[in-house]
């Protein structure tokens, strides 16, 4: 009984530190990865700016080959809206075109993510011209409530990660074609 009752004390204390700690971090999370594309930034920024065509090189459309996806709208236009629901890897959600700036070579959007959790983002994707390439820069922010901005510090690796990724993929076509 004893040893039940140090358990019960060590996870009420751990619960409480962790709970404390939650009250400390940052409730924001915003991270950007960036690369270098051998092409014009005109051409890749026609490329990115179609939401579609991130199933061919976004690492989260390319974790579960039999997701469900549906279009709404025309895509590389404002309203634009991709939805899919999939394995418990990539759950389910929308992502929907809020702006397009052709001058600017910038796409934000609007994701609402529906499970495993409920929750919003935004996102952002820039095409800039970088010598005789391009920068893409591609960006994540998102509010998480207390305590669950306890995990902030692990998400922000894991998504930094799967930007990379992302970017590398995209990289890889666009200069292969």
């Amino acid at each position: 009984m004893r040893i039940v009752k140090r358990i019960v004390i060590f996870l009420v204390l751990l619960a409480a530190v962790a709970a404390i700690a939650a009250a400390f971090m940052p409730k924001q999370l915003a991270i950007e990865q960036s690369i270098i594309i051998n092409k014009p930034a005109d051409s890749v920024f026609a490329y990115v700016k179609y939401l579609k065509n991130q199933n061919d090189y976004s690492k989260w459309a390319l974790m579960d080959p039999a997701m469900r996806k549906e279009f709404r709208g025309t895509d590389g236009q404002a309203g634009f809206v991709s939805a899919w629901e999939g394995n418990k890897d990539v759950g389910k959600g929308e992502q929907t075109i809020r702006s397009i700036d052709e001058a600017a070579r910038r796409v934000d959007y609007q994701i609402h993510f529906i499970k495993p959790f409920e929750s919003n983002a935004e996102a952002f994707m820039t095409t800039s011209e970088k010598g005789a390439g391009s920068e893409v820069r591609w960006g994540f922010s998102s509010s998480m409530p207390w305590p669950m901005n306890l995990m902030n510090p692990f998400m922000k690796g894991s998504l930094e990660s799967d930007l990379h990724t992302g970017l590398t993929n995209l990289k890889t076509r666009l200069e292969r074609n």
